[in-house]
């Protein structure tokens, strides 16, 4: 690590860009005294520009700014046209990628990131798009380049669903994974089958309450859930595929006729991810309501097969910004004690 902490590019200062700034502030000596990180945020993008100061800038000041007359108001700053100009220029160690996902050509996230990695900066990303559709040539590059690409926060939101997966697949080999990975469409399902809503009911309450955005598409048409099982496929299975490789079904057909018929047979209908076995796929499946996988609300679950140890779940909450951005930091950490055991940037 260099004086002064690792030297941090944040690019997105949305929800989770604001809640990893909130969450670096408030647990600044945390991170120094438990592992050694000093985290110093040297440059930061968003909509309204990019600004650019050596000696770190504050992280309750950039908020300030954005909140109040975007980044350009902040003091003391160089300011640069786009992220990739700057990273000519700019001395960074590691990319923290927030921006949108964009499943349809990857972008910003994936020009930021293989920019990146070819300065050699290591990535963290919570960005899934550009991992959906160029995951295998993102590694590659990564690997040649000898720096990281951490993207835990891509799966799960805060559950640590790639470290469990490493660990079951330890001494053993995994042969399939099937997961309830949206949290929206698994509040919309829940609320159909509790209260009898019609699938429309049921989402204008999930925009209503925020579980669900303006427009849900990627949503409720599985697309957001066949990005995370593109990237666990690759990740856990060794597979190469795209998001496009994925046959995807979403829950805007699923009928309140249909899940009360499965409610009165002791089941539940849920959007399944499923990877392996010859299957790539997402869409709406009965399972049993004592099933692992049927849980409720906004909740999240992953079953990893394996081929001697049998079946392993993780579950929790799938999503949200102080979740999110905690997987942030927990990449941030997993590389500052990589680097470290391998006496490089120490």
């Amino acid at each position: 690590m260099k004086a002064g902490g690792l030297r941090v590019a944040l690019a997105g200062l949305g929800v989770v860009g604001q809640s990893f700034l909130e969450l670096i502030s408030r647990n600044r000596s945390e991170l120094v005294s438990r592992y050694g990180l000093g985290l110093r945020l040297v440059l930061a993008a968003d909509r309204s520009g990019v600004v650019y100061k050596p000696s770190g800038i504050n992280p309750d000041e950039l908020l300030e700014a954005k909140r109040r007359a975007g980044l350009r108001s902040l003091a003391g700053s160089v300011f640069f046209s786009s992220m990739l100009d700057a990273f000519e220029e700019a001395e960074v160690d590691v990319l923290v990628d927030a921006t949108p996902t964009n499943i349809v050509d990857g972008e910003p996230g994936y020009s930021l990131i293989r920019a990146a990695v070819l300065n050699r900066m290591d990535v963290v990303t919570v960005s899934k798009g550009a991992l959906a559709l160029y995951m295998p040539a993102l590694k590659e590059s990564a690997s040649h380049r000898g720096v990281y690409l951490k993207f835990s926060g891509t799966v799960g939101g805060g559950m640590p669903v790639l470290a469990f997966a490493r660990e079951c697949g330890r001494a053993d080999r995994i042969d399939a994974i099937e997961g309830i990975l949206n949290g929206t469409t698994n509040y919309i399902l829940t609320r159909m089958e509790e209260e009898g809503l019609d699938f429309h009911q049921a989402l204008a309450e999930a925009q209503r309450l925020g579980y669900a955005e303006t427009d849900p598409t990627l949503d409720v048409k599985g697309l957001d859930t066949a990005c995370k099982i593109t990237i666990l496929a690759n990740e856990v299975l060794g597979m190469r595929a795209t998001v496009h490789d994925v046959r995807v079904e979403g829950v805007d057909g699923v009928s309140v006729e249909e899940v009360n018929r499965a409610r009165s047979a002791g089941k539940v209908v849920r959007l399944v991810a499923v990877a392996g076995g010859g299957k790539l796929e997402v869409g709406p499946r009965t399972l049993d309501a004592r099933d692992p996988l049927a849980v409720k609300l906004a909740m999240n679950a992953v079953r990893f097969k394996t081929a001697f140890s049998g079946s392993h779940v993780i579950s929790g909450k799938g999503a949200g910004g102080v979740e999110t951005a905690t997987a942030i930091v927990r990449d941030l950490v997993s590389i500052k004690i990589l680097r470290t055991e391998a006496g490089e940037k120490a």
